[in-house]
């Protein structure tokens, strides 16, 4: 059986969804009667055992992200491949590619609906814009054979735009890499954070959605006994005295370190669709005080954090002293079971394994059926 991944989401700096595309092609190398390819923009045309590159426009929004703007190259990429299912990672250029390319060969094609494209468009440009391209990712979606959403939330609003055949596919967390284990006694010294603090976390990119000013508000609200270290690129740098920056993009052992290192994570994103970061912070053994919003609703169980209102700096600031009143040690013990328990790669790309075996009506060999 060969899987062919298509996605423009592939910048050096695009988290989620290379995080989810490196891991399944890791997890599924290591299943017999199994091939993966990868099919991502890149400078020039290249390929390097299963993984292609076409070439692409470089955008200038940041992050690295290349555009394809003409399919037909795309399309008959895939179409070399022959695979026996596709699934496109983005809504744009490759996912029609995608589609066309299906269509020829004759084998599944499965759209991943990754970020919520009319949602965080609306927010910056209006209920118009959010209309149309809420009407473009219905008629787009409603052509593949399945959808993936990474949590219950985006399903639910794929359904209610008419799109029906949408199965919830978490991401997972690569839990040797994310564990408690990786706290490092001397980390806060190295970042002149006083060891008397009580240590929040939040790295991710400074764009809208996450909501950095609310994190602001709730430290000035908390006052001197807590501290925030906000880690990623785009960082404000006028900051209350109780928060540390460091703007830039962390690889992912830097990432570890210092959740690890950490008392709990602070999320106020609204927008997120499967929320990597409170996953991983979990991981590592620390709770999450976040915006009881999107993903976050779901995927940050009572006893693992503390939830709170929207984009409301003193709900949350509360939410922090509640955590904190609380034994935060068990806290994090337990958030670091429940990751264990549902979001290990091996087991979300097993089902998801078993999903694209549905899809190709193949017999499943007895090395598939019973490789865990």
């Amino acid at each position: 059986m060969h899987i062919a991944d298509v996605t423009m989401f592939y910048a050096p700096a695009s988290g989620g969804v290379r995080t989810y595309l490196q891991a399944k092609h890791r997890v599924l190398s290591g299943t017999p009667h199994l091939r993966t390819s990868l099919l991502v923009p890149g400078s020039e045309r290249d390929s390097l055992g299963d993984h292609h590159t076409l070439p692409a426009l470089h955008l200038p929004l940041g992050q690295g992200y290349r555009f394809p703007l003409r399919g037909s190259h795309w399309r008959d990429a895939l179409i070399d491949l022959k695979p026996d299912l596709i699934e496109a990672g983005d809504p744009y250029v490759t996912a029609w590619a995608a589609l066309a390319a299906g269509q020829k060969l004759g084998v599944p094609v499965v759209g991943f609906y990754h970020s919520d494209l009319p949602r965080l468009m609306g927010d910056r440009f209006g209920r118009y814009v959010e209309k149309r391209l809420t009407r473009y990712v219905k008629d787009l979606y409603c052509q593949f054979d399945s959808v993936l959403a990474p949590c219950n939330a985006m399903a639910n609003r794929l359904r209610e735009w008419g799109v029906d055949n949408v199965r919830v596919q978490p991401l997972g967390v690569d839990l040797n890499h994310f564990h408690p284990q990786q706290r490092d006694p001397s980390f806060r010294q190295g970042m002149g954070i006083p060891s008397d603090k009580k240590l929040l976390i939040f790295v991710g990119r400074n764009s809208r959605e996450k909501n950095i000013d609310v994190l602001l508000a709730t430290m000035r609200q908390l006052g001197s006994h807590y501290h925030l270290l906000l880690m990623g690129p785009g960082m404000p740098h006028q900051v209350p005295n109780n928060v540390t920056v460091v703007d830039r993009c962390c690889g992912a052992h830097e990432v570890a370190k210092a959740l690890a290192s950490s008392d709990a994570l602070l999320h106020a994103g609204t927008r997120e669709t499967f929320g990597l970061i409170a996953q991983e912070a979990m991981a590592c053994g620390i709770p999450v005080v976040g915006a009881r919003a999107g993903a976050l609703a779901e995927n940050v169980p009572l006893g693992a954090g503390i939830l709170c209102q929207p984009l409301d700096p003193s709900a949350m600031a509360e939410a922090c002293t509640v955590l904190f009143s609380n034994d935060i040690v068990a806290s994090g013990r337990y958030a670091r079971h429940y990751v264990e328990r549902l979001f290990s790669w091996d087991n979300v790309i097993q089902s998801l394994l078993e999903h694209y075996i549905d899809l190709c009506n193949i017999e499943r060999p007895n090395a598939l059926a019973h490789h865990h």
